[in-house]
């Protein structure tokens, strides 16, 4: 009697939790599916606080970033559209560094011309410089500080167009080898951009991003060529958009295109080394020569000079 009892209060436990489960699953079901979903696409919700979550940015993005777009703003009327524009293009040749637009970068010359001229005009008056010597010191600082970007930009504007230059022999070769085994230009573009970490590879993920949101591939080859200002990757461009134009082999443009840039490259590489020796004639004209004269000729002038003195 108690082991029927016992199966029943079983079976009635059993039936009861599997009635309450199927009845959650009714009315809670389709809630949680989309829960279940939104937790799949968009990710598990962060456990930490706001303010957590704020202070793990970096500064730059939690303050400085903004402070900048806010100057900006107010200096917007006072930057002539001219100088805006001409700043936005080597900006972007620079690779937008910082993530920083034109007008953020004339707010941040504008903040170093005066920030330096302050910090030279107040040395100037710790250490008990003259009127006159303090606004030297300032006059100096200001446009040096109004120069440091611009200084900057253009650095990196040439580092990028070197890197551009010595990959991208390499990533045509690449590409042509991709191409003619039978891989969509598009596809091989890809390719060469996963196999390289360079900045050409980011200029050929940027383009087929621009080309996947719906621009030709024409206009996208012709920003990128104005981007970088490489000569070469123009060329190849250029050659691109006519094969494209005109229903050419791609893969015979590829392969002419790579035989010339490496040649080229060689030639400069020989131009390089035609100069060395001239480029090494003025050092050692003012540091080399006259040790080796004070080494030769000064035993012999001591020697005269004691001849005469005697």
């Amino acid at each position: 009697m108690d082991k029927w009892l016992y199966i029943s209060a079983v079976l009635v436990f059993c039936t009861a939790s599997f009635s309450i489960l199927v009845i959650y699953r009714f009315i809670f079901g389709e809630r949680l599916q989309v829960v279940q979903r939104m937790d799949q696409v968009v990710g598990t919700p962060s456990l930490l606080p706001i303010r957590e979550i704020e202070l793990n940015v970096p500064l730059y993005q939690r303050a400085i970033r903004p402070a900048l777009g806010s100057i900006a703003k107010l200096l917007t009327r006072f930057i002539p559209t001219a100088r805006e524009a001409a700043l936005n293009k080597k900006v972007v040749a620079a690779g937008q560094p910082g993530n920083l637009n034109a007008r953020e970068w004339m707010v941040l010359k504008y903040l170093l011309a005066t920030t330096l001229g302050f910090l030279l005009w107040s040395w100037g008056g710790l250490m008990s410089k003259s009127l006159p010597q303090c606004l030297l010191l300032a006059g100096v600082g200001v446009p040096l500080g109004w120069l440091s970007p611009d200084l900057f930009l253009n650095a990196r504007i040439r580092q990028r167009k070197n890197q551009v230059e010595k990959a991208l022999p390499d990533a045509l070769d690449l590409l042509t080898v991709s191409v003619e085994a039978g891989l969509g230009f598009d596809c091989a573009l890809m390719k060469v951009a996963e196999q390289s970490n360079s900045v050409l590879a980011d200029e050929f993920v940027l383009m087929m991003q621009e080309c996947h949101m719906g621009k030709p591939r024409r206009e996208a080859l012709r920003d990128m060529a104005d981007r970088v200002d490489v000569d070469d990757l123009s060329t190849f461009c250029g050659s691109i958009i006519l094969a494209d134009t005109l229903g050419i082999s791609i893969g015979n443009i590829l392969r002419t295109q790579s035989q010339q840039i490496r040649q080229k490259r060689r030639q400069r590489t020989e131009e390089l080394a035609m100069k060395a020796p001239i480029k090494m004639l003025f050092p050692m004209v003012l540091f080399i020569f006259p040790a080796i004269f004070v080494i030769l000729l000064g035993p012999a002038a001591l020697q005269i000079m004691q001849a005469f003195n005697n």
